[in-house]
């Protein structure tokens, strides 16, 4: 490594391993639980109500955004989410501690991708504030339908589906393995809440996952039949659930799992190593 490229990393590491930093990045941890608990409440909602609401991120967005206190929570998420997304990003570029091997690298392309999905939060709860429209299904099925009416397109929409759907595996697998306690400081934890916090990360993940598989397999159903209003994310993915008489009982587990992982993010603020 050249003297330019450590000087470089080393700045990269002392900004990551900056305070205020990490206290932001804490808060927002707060902030995506919090997001993920009115998600949740959301899919209940269209489980059992019929509700017409977003039954995505944006949907939880747009209720926050709905009174004054709210939207000032909302403000609050968004730095949250900043914060998280800039920490995830020095993590893709540095690791969390100067690994090499396979499996540091797949965590680095991991942090990468984290990193954005941060950011794409951040602007559609920034949009939300405006009052413009941030619908996350919406923008979805507008963009599949654009890219459907070019040469390949249906193509195209059918590998993001593939993609999706191996994102949602690749989630299932994570939380039933308990993955992601590698990334917790678990011996700080008091013995009777550790096991309590790693059951609440591991169905939240796998409750997201079997969302994501669904979200993925409904795209792919939209290239196939050329239906872009399928291709609705997780707003059209738990939506097709309960328009089913079985599947309004599996979107309640979802929601249960999504309410789930709202605590673990909250418990996260505390233990995650940052």
């Amino acid at each position: 490594m050249t003297s330019a490229a450590q000087n470089v990393k080393s700045t990269a590491s002392r900004a990551a391993d900056s305070k205020p930093l990490e206290y932001v990045a804490r808060g927002g941890f707060i902030g995506y639980g919090i997001v993920h608990l009115i998600f949740a409440w959301i899919a209940f909602q269209v489980a059992f109500q019929g509700s017409s609401q977003e039954s995505d991120q944006s949907g939880a967005f747009q209720q926050l955004a709905s009174n004054g206190v709210g939207k000032t929570l909302l403000v609050l998420i968004v730095i949250g989410m900043i914060g998280m997304a800039i920490w995830q990003a020095f993590e893709a570029a540095i690791g969390e501690s100067g690994e090499q091997d396979k499996t540091a690298i797949a965590e680095r392309v991991m942090s990468g991708f984290r990193a954005i999905l941060y950011l794409y939060l951040a602007f559609t709860a920034i949009k939300v504030l405006q009052g413009s429209n941030a619908s996350m299904g919406d923008n979805s099925q507008s963009k599949t339908s654009t890219i459907m009416d070019n040469t390949g397109g249906r193509w195209l929409i059918g590998f993001v589906g593939i993609v999706v759907i191996g994102v949602g595996i690749g989630m299932l697998i994570y939380g039933f393995k308990r993955k992601f306690a590698k990334h917790l400081k678990t011996s700080e934890m008091p013995a009777k809440a550790r096991q309590t916090i790693l059951r609440l990360g591991q169905g939240g993940y796998m409750a997201k996952g079997t969302a994501y598989t669904i979200a993925g397999v409904l795209v792919v159903s939209a290239a196939v039949t050329y239906d872009p209003e399928k291709a609705r994310g997780l707003d059209g993915a738990l939506k097709t659930l309960a328009g089913n008489s079985w599947g309004v009982w599996l979107l309640a587990l979802i929601a249960l799992g999504i309410a789930a992982f709202g605590v673990y993010c909250i418990a996260q603020a505390k233990y995650r190593k940052v």
